[in-house]
């Protein structure tokens, strides 16, 4: 083949590769999909859809709750408090909705608003305020909330439709409107076209249907407030004159049904308000405002046909509005607000009030929301909103799920040691606790038993009344660093270390930013931060010698066994009664001996024995009414004193402290133990070389301060 006609060949495949990802990329968008979702029915269908599924005439608040409990629930108990998980909040049915982590009672609360106000209870008369510290989650509550209405109406199940005008007359004296076809600008539901009472005795109806498919005997009711928009008020009165008021022949010819999807970038029931400056702020952007292009087809300002209904209040209908630092509205958005409440009314220039059907949700920081308490000309403001404190999380565990949730493999390039997110996550749980040595409790210990880890002498009734105490003084909601702040550090660690990021490197990016933080100005503020950063390496350090001493021991079989003996033991000395020695047969007493001998190693005094022990043996019933199976690593402290026992037994096969710089040369069998601890480090725990490395060198140096026993 000569040049000129490899060239043509060359040229023909790529142009078929191109064509191939063209079509390939064509293929998976879904006509049928796209037809659903934009399905176009008459009026009459609407009605017969509607008696066989009643749902279709939800309103907003209905819409919401049962949106989040179509996703399912699961019980949890905390603290002796039987307590519901909405896996809504998980967002695992969106690719960009960030989870919601933790913050099981504010969602309960959350929740139980959305349920009263679907049953009109109350609340569905109220402002909803989400209350908080900054990066409390506040704004991703409202995210999660939006992005669910749009995933869920393109669902069966969350499916909603409104209606369009056509084959409007657009000429002559008998002129409706400039354009023949026109959707309603508010998204209203078609049947509130009709009469009002013709709307009460069919909603009656479509109750006792719902009621009856569902089975539920507290099953919300359905209703049909108010009239429908002036807009659309005024092309049905102009086809009621001219048709001499055959409602049927304007429904049948006029109207089409059409099925919607929520769209926050659409502006589909969807809305966002920001304060701005007062210079800047204009009411209209709530209630819209007047067309003057259209003035002059339609004679007056007032006539609807010559209206914007786009405000906020307008595109929100049927779904969700947020207000974003709603305390920091001027005070005639403020009152707007007032009547779009309590109400549902809007008050646009030139026309009666206009009924809404959506939730009003905001959200406020302290220091607003503080202002709005002292505002005495406010308070018909505060009746009408439900707070629901959103505070910074207390639980470790769950703090670490938020970093882990931003920084894994698949978004970040470079290796993240082992514990750097966990440490992060302990340092800002130490921040937002109150550090009270009256309690006889240190403030790490506090923050493992915050985080369900069983400590001596300590219980859940004794821990669920210590954060009792704590919340009412502001733990959580009045100091401490947001996730926002560590965040911020872990991604500048990642960006000035290009290899590998580990603990050190996190900490002293949190340390160093206290001094430059716009939000920490206080000293005393600073100083007590910088003592969690020690706290933080303290634990770090357990954590680190803890693992290594696992990487050493790498048996676990001689856990599990060392576990079920002290089990065996424990059991037979609670309950009084004698154990069988498996060698020689014989029953003996339990064997004190062993017990304390683990004991001692969490610094379990023996007057507290008895506690530790009885403790043990309710972590383990808990597990098994759970249905779950005791393991040796199940119990956070006696795993800890397992482990010791165990390195105890085997820690003269190594002397750690060889790696040391000050101690010199690493022979050959000593460096053939050490190389063999970093390849369990690497294969088991997740380290890579350099880490490991790094981690082996800086547990050694504890070893050669003598702050581990002397090997």
């Amino acid at each position: 083949m000569d040049q000129k006609s490899s060239a043509t060949a060359v040229a023909s495949n790529s142009s078929a590769v191109k064509k191939n990802r063209f079509s390939k990329l064509t293929k998976s968008f879904s006509t049928d999909v796209y037809k659903t979702l934009n399905e176009e029915i008459s009026f009459e269908e609407y009605v017969e859809r509607v008696y066989v599924n009643p749902h279709l005439v939800r309103n907003a608040f209905q819409r919401v709750y049962d949106m989040i409990m179509s996703f399912g629930t699961e019980d949890v108990v905390r603290h002796r408090k039987n307590l519901k998980r909405y896996k809504f909040f998980d967002a695992t049915w969106h690719p960009t909705a960030f989870p919601i982590y933790g913050l099981l009672n504010p969602l309960d609360e959350l929740v139980n608003f959305f349920r009263s106000a679907a049953g009109y209870h109350g609340t569905h008369k109220r402002v909803l305020l989400l209350h908080g510290p900054v990066g409390s989650s506040k704004s991703t509550i409202c995210d999660i909330l939006k992005k669910g209405l749009e995933y869920y109406s393109r669902t069966d199940e969350g499916a909603w439709y409104t209606f369009k005008w056509v084959n409007l007359p657009i000429e002559g004296e008998d002129a409706v409107y400039t354009h023949s076809s026109i959707e309603d600008p508010m998204h209203e539901d078609p049947i509130r076209l009709l009469d009002e009472n013709m709307r009460n005795e069919m909603f009656k109806e479509l109750s006792s249907i719902l009621k009856e498919q569902t089975g539920k005997s507290d099953q919300y009711h359905l209703r049909s407030e108010g009239q429908i928009n002036p807009f659309s008020r005024k092309i049905m009165n102009l086809l009621m004159t001219k048709y001499d008021g055959d409602m049927e022949k304007i429904l049948r010819d006029h109207v089409r049904v059409i099925r919607k999807c929520f769209s926050e970038n659409d502006r589909i029931g969807i809305g966002t308000f920001q304060p701005k400056d007062e210079k800047n702020q204009d009411s209209t952007e709530l209630t819209g405002d007047i067309d003057f292009s259209r003035i002059a087809k339609f004679g007056k300002d007032s006539d609807a046909r010559a209206f914007s209904f786009d405000g906020e209040f307008c595109i929100s209908n049927r779904g969700i509005c947020e207000f974003i630092e709603m305390l920091k509205l001027a005070n005639e958005f403020l009152y707007d607000l007032l009547g779009a409440t309590q109400e549902h009314h809007i008050k646009p220039k030139k026309f009666s009030q206009v009924y809404i059907d959506e939730v009003l949700i905001a959200h406020t920081n302290n220091p607003e929301y503080e202002k709005l308490i002292e505002n005495n000309k406010m308070e018909a403001l505060r009746d009408r909103t439900f707070k629901i404190d959103i505070p910074y999380l207390l639980r470790w565990s769950e703090e670490q799920a938020i970093y882990e949730h931003d920084y894994t493999t698949e978004r970040v390039g470079q290796h993240i040691a082992p514990h750097t997110l966990e440490i992060a996550a302990f340092f800002a749980i130490l921040t937002r606790l109150f550090d009270d040595p009256g309690e006889d409790l240190s403030i790490r210990d506090k923050v493992k038993l915050y985080d369900d880890q069983v400590l001596p002498n300590w219980n859940e009734d004794k821990v669920k009344e210590l954060m009792e105490k704590h919340k009412y003084a502001g733990e959580g909601l009045k100091f401490g660093v947001s996730a926002r702040y560590i965040q911020d550090k872990i991604s500048l660690a990642l960006s000035k270390n290009t290899e590998y990021i580990n603990f050190f490197m996190v900490l002293n990016e949190i340390k160093e930013g206290l001094k430059k933080s716009s939000l920490i100005t206080n000293k005393e503020e600073i100083a007590r931060y910088s003592e969690c950063c020690d706290h933080a390496i303290k634990q770090l350090d357990d954590i680190l010698k803890a693992e290594v001493q696992r990487a050493l021991v790498a048996d676990e079989n001689a856990l599990v066994k060392l576990c079920d003996n002290y089990i065996d033991n424990l059991m037979a000395y609670i309950d009084e009664v004698k154990i069988t020695n498996p060698l020689t047969g014989k029953d003996e007493a339990p064997d004190e001996r062993l017990m304390r001998s683990i004991e001692n190693l969490i610094d379990v005094p023996e007057q507290q024995a008895d506690d530790f022990r009885r403790s043990i043996q309710g972590f383990i019933g808990k597990l098994a009414r759970k249905g779950q199976k005791f393991r040796w690593d199940s119990n956070a402290e006696l795993k800890k004193a397992l482990e010791k026992k165990v390195f105890e037994e085997t820690r003269d096969t190594i002397k750690l402290s060889s790696l040391s710089s000050a101690t010199g040369v690493v022979d050959d069998q000593d460096q053939q133990k050490i190389d063999a601890i970093k390849s369990r480090l690497i294969k088991n725990h997740g380290y890579n070389e350099q880490s490991a490395t790094d981690v082996l060198k800086y547990v050694s140096s504890i070893f050669s301060r003598g702050q581990l026993e002397d090997e």
